[in-house]
């Protein structure tokens, strides 16, 4: 058995299959129809896409007949409202619209008035989901699947893997991880953690053989304003950047709930985010703001 690598880009973030086989030309097949499932769902959910499912929902905002979605829209709205209610209402796809506020190539911190003014349009009380229909109440009010979407391609990526019998291997997309199997002779896959403040070397390493990790982190856009990191990660209820953790990186065995456990764990801080990760029973890797590193997985 040989290992096939497939590199690509999607999702603004640098990706690669790894798979092993023995049929080069189903590894080919498989990994066109991967890609293929990952680039569809970028298009499909895409906010800056003005075809998008995302893009048709936010453009009903303010009309309260609202729009019917398909069964995929569904069950990923459905996934929002349940970590919504289970995170006490920090994950919370409407926060998007924060981005008015905060504009990270900037270095200048919004003020508190346009970021409470912004904050009027966020809330996913203000949605009115009931399968198939949803309604935006509130007008300018915006969804985005992007906090999610990526890790939910993973799973979807895996799965058409899998259809086409592959057992071993990986799927990458910009860092997060779906495991197909382990390594032929039956070795887990070393998986990096990033460290924050140095992208090219890992701060840690963790072995897997079957599952998914994903991590959510200061550090995929920020700004430095006097001294102080202000980080893409924006508390909905508060309307400012999340201090506490430099990163999270949560096992599960899928990758959507590795993804959106991460970034509520990112959300809640550092005390607090340990206590629910432990409550779920989820390993994870967090990073302080010092550099410590400390997990309830391996690690090396």
């Amino acid at each position: 058995m040989e290992i096939y690598n497939f590199p690509f880009r999607a999702m603004g973030s640098p990706c690669e299959f790894q798979i092993y086989t023995s049929d080069k030309d189903t590894a080919e097949l498989a990994c066109k129809k991967a890609h293929a499932e990952v680039t569809r769902l970028e298009k499909k959910y895409s906010r800056y896409r003005t075809d998008s499912v995302t893009s048709t929902i936010n453009k009903s905002s303010g009309n309260l007949t609202g729009i019917k979605v398909d069964s995929e829209t569904a069950l990923l709205l459905d996934y929002a409202q349940a970590v919504y209610k289970q995170s006490e209402g920090l994950f919370d796809i409407t926060s998007g619209v924060l981005r008015r506020a905060w504009n990270f190539k900037s270095n200048q911190l919004p003020s508190q008035s346009q970021i409470d003014k912004t904050l009027e349009l966020v809330g996913w009380q203000y949605v009115e989901w009931q399968r198939p229909h949803i309604v935006l109440k509130k007008k300018g009010m915006e969804i985005d699947f992007g906090g999610y979407v990526k890790e939910y391609a993973v799973d979807a990526a895996a799965n058409t893997l899998r259809s086409y019998g592959i057992n071993a291997g990986l799927v990458d997309l910009g860092g997060d991880l779906k495991i197909l199997g382990p390594h032929p002779n039956n070795k887990p896959w070393q998986i990096g953690i990033r460290h924050p403040r140095d992208p090219g070397n890992p701060i840690a390493t963790t072995t897997l053989g079957q599952g998914a990790i994903a991590s959510s982190g200061d550090y995929e856009r920020f700004m430095t304003v006097d001294g102080k990191r202000y980080a893409h990660i924006i508390n909905p209820k508060t309307g400012w950047p999340i201090e506490g953790f430099c990163s999270v990186s949560v096992i599960a065995s899928e990758c959507l709930i590795a993804g959106s456990c991460s970034t509520v764990a990112m959300l809640k801080g550092e005390q607090e985010g340990k206590s629910w990760l432990d409550s779920l029973k989820l390993p994870y890797i967090s990073v302080t703001k010092d550099m410590h590193v400390e997990g309830t997985t391996n690690l090396n």
